[in-house]
């Protein structure tokens, strides 16, 4: 059996990564920077926000240092938000690379899943060295955690974006609700607050959500004691596993009904 599982293995692999250097040329094409758009549009909008907040509120809420705290929040909302509007019309504009004898829809969709992943990671960095070189933010206190964090997130979102994927494939309806969808669970996600600032009796339903969850996790990560933080991997774990269950399975039924191009 691992005769045979390493070949695939690697076939597999270099399929990806061809996938992954189309949709960089599709999308950002040969010149200028090109690929570093991937980079710079999240961290364009982190450093936005970071300034907004840090007019408004100074340098902290709620005894919370403002520029990390963005930094960490708005990072896991371009990539959540990224993630589903990428990965959506998938089957619809894809579907012409299903010619290709060796390219199955679930290598497009894990290329571009992993093309959002990293390219957040990397915004996330990008901004983070220069502005911890300049004392401007304190140093993350555990990466384990951090890394941990961002793992899951990309996992639990990939999967999301697997549902709402063949949702939207199935219902041209569907597809015009998502983004009122995305904009309704935004209170869920926990970027714009930390649990312990809300009320008592309002904490144990938030954290219902696994998105506030991992946004407890990741700023747990950064942050370390300095900050209290309510999260529960394993309750996180069986949400990430559960959501991609549910969501391969809606892909292997929405991949039947693909029209190639």
């Amino acid at each position: 059996m691992a005769t045979t599982f390493f070949p695939r293995f690697r076939k597999k692999s270099r399929t990806i990564n061809a996938l992954l250097i189309r949709e960089l040329m599709a999308r950002f094409g040969h010149h200028n920077i090109g690929f570093m758009w991937q980079v710079i549009e999240p961290l364009m909008l982190t450093l936005g926000v970071m300034i907004s907040w840090s007019l408004i509120y100074g340098e902290r809420n709620h005894g919370v240092r403002v520029i990390p705290l963005v930094l960490t929040g708005y990072t896991f909302m371009t990539l959540w938000r990224h993630m589903v509007a990428r990965l959506m019309h998938t089957f619809r504009h894809g579907s012409g690379l299903l010619f290709h004898r060796h390219v199955k829809p679930a290598d497009i969709l894990v290329a571009r899943g992993l093309l959002e992943s990293i390219g957040t990671m990397i915004s996330f960095f990008v901004a983070y060295i220069p502005l911890q070189m300049l004392d401007l933010i304190p140093p993350v206190d555990d990466y384990l955690i951090l890394l941990g964090a961002w793992t899951l997130m990309c996992a639990f979102t990939f999967g999301f974006s697997l549902i709402i994927t063949a949702l939207a494939h199935f219902s041209d309806a569907f597809e015009r609700v998502v983004q009122p969808i995305m904009y309704i669970i935004l209170p869920l996600t926990g970027v714009f607050y930390m649990v312990y600032w809300l009320p008592a009796a309002l904490r144990p339903l938030v954290l219902w959500s696994p998105l506030v969850n991992l946004s407890e996790m990741l700023r747990a990560g950064y942050f370390g004691a300095e900050v209290p933080t309510s999260w529960d991997v394993s309750y996180i774990l069986v949400w990430t596993v559960a959501v991609n269950a549910i969501g391969w399975v809606l892909v292997l039924k929405a991949q039947r009904h693909i029209e190639l191009e």
